[in-house]
């Protein structure tokens, strides 16, 4: 059983919002960083925000920041990311991934990660 799984991805309009969601078990979530990222076909998977364990510290990738929020729970095991002002070069899968030591903009920081949910803005 995979550890995190998102949901909340879809189809929207530009201009749209989204909100995704990272449902985490069989792990202590309060103490991985949690990030998400994205990918399209044929590009490296990308950095889009992180938080860390208790939600002091957050970053985002320049293209999404102002519009992207990234929040968590650790009652309920589930990292968020609100996404608004939505556009098209936004579309890909997203997936969120926890890192026990470290973590940040890099992929290789992350043990565990999500199967992935599409996300897809129409213009």
């Amino acid at each position: 059983q995979v550890p995190l799984v998102e949901s909340g991805g879809g189809l929207v309009q530009a201009g749209g919002s989204l909100r995704l969601s990272c449902a985490a078990s069989r792990l202590t979530f309060s103490s991985y960083q949690m990030a998400w990222f994205r990918q399209v076909p044929g590009k490296e998977r990308e950095f889009v925000a992180v938080i860390a364990r208790s939600g002091e510290i957050i970053d985002y990738a320049d293209s999404v920041k102002g519009r992207f929020t990234i929040s968590r729970d650790n009652a309920k095991n589930t990292v968020y990311l609100q996404m608004n002002s939505l556009e098209p070069d936004d579309t890909a899968v997203y997936y969120c991934a926890a890192a026990l030591v470290g973590g940040g903009r890099w992929t290789h920081d992350y043990t565990y990660w999500g199967q992935g949910t599409q996300v897809t803005v129409s213009s």
